[in-house]
């Protein structure tokens, strides 16, 4: 979903990136054989615990996390359900969502989300034939993530532009970036 912008190709390694570089002599230096991170570290043994412990501790520790997920719920922001509008969109692949904690894109397993004050813009475009509906999100670093959605019919686009239109209305700022 990220487009990068600037040169894909990698630097050369070799004469014209190392003058010093004899191949066959010379070998390039890397940080591991030069030790300029530091002596290495040791990895971390874990301590051994005995198996019927480890049930028990399993068991409190869950009913502990069960207790804390339970209170601290109600009091999350994000999962009261706001009084504004929320705009929804989705087919087989693709699923936008735009509500009060900004927007969210969705193609296959990937998935990314903006909220509010990373937007830039919000763009849409319809196909001129077909029932492919574009929206385009940009950010104030000149990045665009495009997502397409199929319609099921073409009549959906203007209910989908102004449900969206009013997501943008509500809770968008321009003059926030």
């Amino acid at each position: 979903m990220e487009q990068r912008i600037g040169s894909s190709s990698q630097p050369l390694e070799g004469a014209g990136f190392d003058p010093a570089f004899i191949p066959g002599l010379t070998s390039p230096a890397s940080a591991e054989k030069t030790g300029e991170d530091g002596p290495e570290k040791e990895p971390e043994v874990a301590d051994a615990v005995d198996v019927e412990d480890t049930g028990e501790a399993e068991d409190a520790g869950k009913a502990e996390e069960a207790e804390e997920s339970e209170q601290a719920a109600p009091e999350s922001e994000e999962d009261a359900v706001p009084d504004g509008p929320v705009f929804e969109a989705s087919d087989r692949r693709a699923r936008i969502v735009a509500d009060h904690r900004g927007v969210r894109l969705v193609l296959d397993d990937q998935e990314c989300e903006f909220r509010w004050d990373e937007i830039g813009a919000v763009e849409t475009e319809t196909a001129r034939f077909g029932k492919r509906y574009t929206i385009t999100v940009h950010t104030p670093d000149r990045r665009w993530y495009p997502i397409e959605i199929e319609a099921p019919a073409r009549s959906r686009f203007t209910e989908w532009d102004s449900e969206l239109d009013a997501v943008l209305d509500a809770y968008f700022e321009e003059d926030a970036g």
